[in-house]
């Protein structure tokens, strides 16, 4: 019965957005941009201009991407297959946020420093039915976390050693916050810019309202479920003098950020909206009947 009416939500959830941009594909297509078109720079509390700052100043980071890893996710890469598509578009810092739990594997880490690239111990964990990006948290840290108020004496206890994103607020799918967001802004210092955006659906026009209301920067990433997906959406700090994790979060919250989220061509949503709608979802209960097989045989053992 539950299945059965999550797949009714679904196909109407993706006739409702097919609906959109069919409309969208009629729009002036400018107006998909949103300010957040590949070079665009926001500033935080430190400003400077584009003229200060030559190409090869930046580097690109990406602080949202799954792996097959992930427990309770169905991917299908492998973290060291992301970690060479990285080095090849020339990222220098990543995170990988599994669904509720770190990413720790020491052995990734060390590849990671070896090709130049910072990756932060991180996850995507599920407060309150919302979703919270917790960036250098550790797997006890993490464990811990049940509601915001936990989020908050974190926060307290750690200072600006962590960093917390508002992943994809404003979307219709489960994880966002949606409003919410107004009540527990003090738990975030940054909103990300979510990389499914076209035309008139663009989300991302009410995160960057909130943002601006209450001086948080946004970032983009791409939240990458497919490999391919990784290196299109994502943001450039200039380089530190040091690639740390307390300097790259000092550049994130301080600016100026550059931010590349150009609208999804129309055939690249229809895609993603088979891949949310059909394939992931099979492949998620794929996993978990998979899994209570697995653990089924272990308890007759």
């Amino acid at each position: 019965m539950v299945n059965g009416a999550v797949a009714v939500a679904s196909a109407l959830s993706a006739r409702l957005l097919i609906l959109t941009l069919a409309r969208a594909r009629n729009s002036n297509p400018t107006d998909s941009r949103l300010a957040l078109s590949t070079g665009t720079i926001t500033s935080g509390s430190t400003s400077m201009s584009r003229s200060k700052i030559n190409n090869g100043d930046w580097i690109k980071i990406d602080l949202h991407i799954h792996t097959l890893d992930d427990p309770k996710d169905a991917v299908d890469f492998s973290a060291h297959q992301l970690l060479e598509r990285a080095r090849s578009l020339g990222f220098g810092v990543l995170a990988i946020t599994l669904h509720d739990a770190v990413f720790d594997r020491k052995e990734v880490f060390a590849d990671a420093a070896a090709m130049g690239i910072l990756l932060i111990p991180a996850a995507e964990m599920r407060l309150c039915g919302a979703d919270v990006i917790v960036l250098n948290v550790t797997a006890e840290e993490a464990a811990e976390l049940r509601d915001f108020d936990d989020l908050r004496r974190l926060r307290a206890r750690r200072g600006n050693s962590i960093f917390t994103i508002a992943p994809h607020p404003f979307y219709f799918f489960g994880g966002s916050i949606g409003s919410r967001l107004f009540a527990e802004i003090d738990c975030f210092d940054a909103i990300e810019v979510c990389h499914f955006h076209f035309g008139l659906f663009n989300p991302n026009r009410r995160a960057k309202r909130v943002a601006s209301r209450f001086t948080k920067p946004l970032i983009a990433t791409s939240d990458a479920h497919r490999l391919h997906a990784f290196g299109h959406h994502y943001t450039s700090i200039p380089t530190p003098l040091a690639l740390t994790v307390e300097n790259v979060f000092t550049a994130l919250r301080s600016g100026p950020l550059r931010l590349t989220s150009p609208p999804c061509s129309f055939s690249d949503l229809v895609s993603a909206i088979y891949f949310v709608f059909l394939a992931h979802p099979f492949r998620v209960r794929r996993k978990i009947v998979a899994s209570m097989r697995n653990s089924s045989i272990g308890k007759q053992a």
